[in-house]
């Protein structure tokens, strides 16, 4: 009897069977990216969810110049000039929430479940998102310096240091926002991330530098001025704005954005890690 022998087939592998191509970190990097172009397209399609970053920016804007600008100062295009680096740092603040409520939603939704049947890094699907919020935070700067100069306020360092400013309340969104995501993580209802988040952020905006000088607050708030992250972030932008000390305060609030991701990243990636 003859027995025939039958070449094995060769089966085709994929980039999961042999695992992400270039290592960890680039297999992180192309997968945050994909799932960060999902974010944005998500944005384009829905465009009101931009509103906390367009319009809800001016009307702060134009409420505290024109409502408090004459009584604080008696000027209110000094006041002006005062108020609007404080605003922007407090708008990127705030335009980090939406984030937390976001992700909170597409758990609640099982989007996650299936991130998780996927090949992908573990902690894309967060990292992407986050990534993919540097256009709200570009586009609070440019509602605000924009429409500020319409008010009539004025850059009065240069291009150089305004660009500086920019990009350094990006870098402190992206960092401040990963609270948010861990508050996400945390609680059951996007409802739930919006009232967490307010509850943190208003005392952070208003016992800040924010609307006055701190030397005109009361002895025990300016304690806590001088402790609260968005004040030399604020100190900072206003330097890089329309002059004034930048380095010690830079330096600050470098550090405040450094201990914000070594503290909040694990945090949220834990609350990720049992949630989804």
């Amino acid at each position: 009897m003859t027995t025939t022998l039958v070449a094995p087939v060769n089966t085709p592998t994929t980039a999961a069977d042999d695992g992400p191509r270039g290592g960890a970190l680039a297999a992180l990097v192309r997968h945050s990216v994909a799932l960060a172009r999902r974010s944005l397209i998500k944005t384009i399609r829905t465009p009101e969810a931009l509103i906390d970053v367009t319009l809800q920016p001016v009307i702060f804007l134009l409420l505290f110049t024109y409502l408090f600008g004459g009584a604080i100062t008696g000027d209110r295009h000094a006041y002006l000039q005062f108020l609007l680096p404080g605003m922007l740092a407090q708008s990127l603040a705030m335009g980090g929430i939406a984030l937390g409520q976001n992700l909170n939603a597409d758990i609640e939704k099982g989007v996650f479940d299936r991130f998780r049947s996927l090949p992908v890094a573990r902690s894309a699907p967060l990292v992407g998102a986050v990534a993919a919020d540097v256009v709200r935070y570009l586009t609070v700067c440019v509602v605000m310096l924009g429409f500020g100069t319409v008010m009539g306020f004025r850059i009065e360092t240069g291009f150089l240091p305004a660009v500086a400013a920019v990009a350094l309340a990006v870098g402190f969104g992206l960092c401040f926002c990963w609270i948010s995501v861990w508050v996400g993580m945390l609680v059951r209802t996007p409802g739930a991330v919006q009232g967490t988040m307010f509850l943190l952020v208003f005392p952070l905006s208003f016992g800040s530098n924010v609307f006055v000088q701190t030397n005109t607050l009361p002895g025990w708030l300016q304690a806590f001025v001088h402790v609260n992250p968005i004040t030399p972030l604020v100190a900072t932008i206003r330097g890089l704005l329309i002059g004034g000390p930048v380095a010690h305060n830079l330096w600050m609030t470098l550090a405040f954005m450094a201990g914000l991701l070594v503290i909040f990243v694990p945090l949220a990636l834990r609350g990720y890690a049992r949630r989804a």
